[in-house]
């Protein structure tokens, strides 16, 4: 368990009537307990918020007319999640439970119908099960370079795989995509967490379904997933953006912050390669 005061402070000058809609607060998630939170926004706005009841995605819409705009979003959250069991095994597809069948689909970011072939001359000969998705996660690690500004909110999962570059989001499209190809169903999160390199920003990871539970991965190797405060969950990016505008503006300030309270040595794990996937990536 450890603790995190998290904060987004967001800035527009707007230019014409605009609809906004975020999604920046914590998530009321079995894995984290928001200890308290506050949200600011500039007067003028009427404010209303929802969750949606399948993702537990939190909501911010309201109208705004032209001038300046300010969202100031702070929270204290409490994180404990546990653990992965290097045993867990990959579930048949005729088992998978119907409301996690849409997360072993192709989505637009994450085409998994186009990929598959490649991906399973890959990764189809590993063990199956915990170590299978574990050696996804070091391939994308070892193969494609974080390179901030490589891509776009349009890249997907197959031009990330062959331009061999991106950032978080698009690490975690390719894991996503990569697992629903082997049959596993998976999907993005997107939290608050600190990390070394500087300036913060919200980060993307990506969950696979095994053995009748969610667990975490991070390709990036930036940040410990126990320490990830969740904010979204979803199919692919589409459904887990910071922000979604209707309207013209231009954004003046976007600053993430994140301070752990955590007194324990900050570690990321690296996870060591099975045999069969070092013969893999040296193929390719």
């Amino acid at each position: 368990m450890h603790l995190s005061t998290v904060e987004t402070v967001l800035e527009y000058q707007v230019q014409s009537p605009t609809h906004f809609c975020f999604n920046i607060e914590a998530a009321h998630w079995p894995t984290q307990k928001i200890l308290s939170e506050k949200l600011a926004i500039s007067s003028g706005v009427s404010p209303h918020s929802y969750t949606d009841p399948r993702s537990g995605n939190r909501f911010i819409r309201f109208d705004a007319q032209p001038g300046p705009l300010l969202v100031n979003y702070k929270a204290e959250v409490e994180v404990h999640t546990p653990p992965p069991e290097p045993s867990l095994r990959e579930t048949p597809v005729g088992q998978v439970p119907d409301d996690i069948f849409p997360y072993l689909l192709a989505t637009r970011y994450c085409e998994s119908d186009v990929l598959c072939g490649e991906v399973v001359r890959m990764f189809g000969e590993l063990p199956s099960g915990f170590a299978r998705v574990r050696a996804v996660e070091e391939w994308i690690r070892r193969n494609i370079v974080y390179r901030p500004g490589s891509t776009n909110s349009n890249t997907t999962a197959q031009q990330v795989f062959e331009q061999r570059a991106g950032v978080c989001r698009d690490f975690a499209h390719l894991g996503i995509t990569f697992c629903r190809a082997l049959n596993i169903p998976a999907r993005i999160v997107v939290g608050y967490v600190w990390f070394d390199e500087p300036p913060q920003d919200f980060h993307a990871l990506f969950e696979a379904w095994l053995d009748g539970h969610w667990v975490l991965f991070d390709p990036t190797g930036m940040a410990p997933v126990d320490r990830v405060v969740r904010i979204g969950t979803g199919r692919d990016a589409k459904d887990v953006a910071f922000a979604t505008i209707f309207g013209q503006l231009q954004m003046t300030r976007k600053e993430v912050m994140v301070l752990e309270h955590d007194p324990r040595p900050r570690h990321v794990p690296v996870p060591t390669p099975a045999p069969a996937l070092a013969r893999e990536a040296a193929a390719i």
